[in-house]
């Protein structure tokens, strides 16, 4: 296979909220309290609501800048590339990657919707994440049909609420909803506890809906030495989610709602291996615990239920037989620091062949695997020929992926928006 054959379906991107997103889906009388992204003196924007302020770190949208100059200093608009949040900047630096479609991530809203979480009205609250739900989906992801993947925010703060919302996005044809990967640690009760997420799984089984467990939410759980470096987070982040499968695939959720459907969203999978061996030597071995997997393994049912998302894992790539070739997916991570922007379709490539898969492996890592487990048809708006990395780099061949310090963005924002 070449590079230009390919078809990418990338299942974790992310998307630096337009400042006008509020304006179109919040009803008029609560427009005056809605979300605002706010300048401050030092030349900063924040989104604040209720007196709280969310910015954005640096880190979430360098793709084009210098490594030099990344870091955790908040960025702004003007420092970005514009197709960090602007659809249609978004929709030509996805065709000169190679990406056929992609499901964004929020930003200042958190993975877990801890924004509106931590908001001290949730009635008000509420009406801004049901606005936030309807500008991804109405606005953000209808813009170029087929393109994009639709991903709501859920209320966690109210099962009854989050039952509801959920239905509500499937109605809207969203499959899939971020939640928090160790909730226990934001206050709330832990996926053990089925009186407040038994609704939930409930209601994600019957409506369809993929639940996804993105890194970053758990990162409390690293205990990290005083002195130790930002690295840590980085580094150690992705195991995090072995904490969160234990959860799950011990706990009574795996083993209720057997229909339940979890994407480990940039988790990597190089932990699998190592974590399915432990988990099946520690049932086989400690009987004496009396866990019943009945007719299964642990191992079995965490592949039931999964759907496992890398950028890059060279190495686990090796072993994906282990893994589970049906559950591998690949995803971009645009534009946060960990992304392959430009020459995504060669890097991954690349890697898939040194690791020996072969085209058929190849293509179920990079689109089929994840259309099958979120229940999409990729070809539904755009036909198969007009899809692959060659066909959607001649719809852009002038995009421009100069480097460019943030400053010199800036620059080149202002000279535009004074044109």
């Amino acid at each position: 296979m070449q590079a230009e054959d390919l078809i990418l379906v990338s299942i974790d991107d992310h998307v630096i909220e337009p400042r006008d997103m509020f304006d179109r889906h919040v009803p008029a009388r609560w427009k005056d309290e809605a979300p605002k992204s706010v300048m401050g003196d030092d030349g900063i924007e924040s989104w604040v609501f209720q007196g709280v302020a969310s910015g954005s770190s640096g880190l979430n949208a360098v793709v084009t800048w210098p490594k030099e100059e990344w870091g955790m200093d908040p960025s702004t608009y003007s420092e970005m590339r514009p197709g960090a949040y602007d659809i249609h900047e978004r929709v030509r630096d996805m065709n000169h990657n190679g990406i056929l479609s992609s499901m964004c991530f929020p930003s200042f809203a958190g993975f877990n919707a801890r924004f509106f979480y931590e908001a001290k009205d949730h009635d008000l609250a509420l009406i801004m994440l049901k606005a936030y739900n309807d500008w991804h989906i109405d606005e953000w992801c209808t813009a170029y049909p087929g393109r994009f993947i639709p991903l709501g925010i859920a209320p966690v703060w109210d099962p009854n609420e989050l039952a509801d919302e959920i239905r509500r996005l499937s109605s809207k044809g969203c499959k899939a909803v971020t939640m928090p990967e160790l909730p226990h640690l934001m206050g709330l009760p832990s996926y053990h506890d089925m009186d407040y997420w038994g609704p939930f799984f409930q209601t994600v089984c019957d409506e369809q809906v993929v639940m996804c467990l993105h890194i970053g939410q758990g990162f409390s759980a690293i205990q990290s030495a005083p002195a130790a470096p930002i690295d840590n987070l980085i580094i150690l982040a992705t195991q995090v989610s072995a904490i969160a499968a234990q959860d799950l695939l011990w706990g009574p959720a795996f083993h209720q709602y057997p229909d339940l459907k979890v994407a480990w969203s940039e988790a990597g999978i190089g932990w699998i291996p190592f974590y399915l061996n432990r988990c099946d030597r520690h049932y086989t071995n400690q009987r004496w615990l009396d866990h019943d997997f009945g007719d299964k393994l642990p191992s079995d049912i965490f592949r039931d239920h999964s759907l496992a998302c890398f950028v890059t894992d060279p190495t686990a790539l090796k072993v994906r037989h282990d893994i589970g070739m049906d559950i591998i997916a690949w995803e971009c991570d645009f534009p946060h620091s960990d992304s392959i922007f430009p020459g995504a379709p060669e890097y991954i490539l690349d890697e898939m062949q040194q690791a020996g898969c072969s085209d058929a492996e190849m293509n179920q890592i990079t689109w089929q695997n994840t259309c099958r487990f979120f229940d999409i048809d990729p070809f539904r708006d755009i036909p198969r020929e007009q899809a692959s990395v060659g066909a959607l780099r001649a719809l852009s061949p002038d995009v421009d992926t100069t480097i460019r310090s943030r400053h010199e963005w800036r620059r080149l924002y202002e000279s535009r928006q004074s044109a």
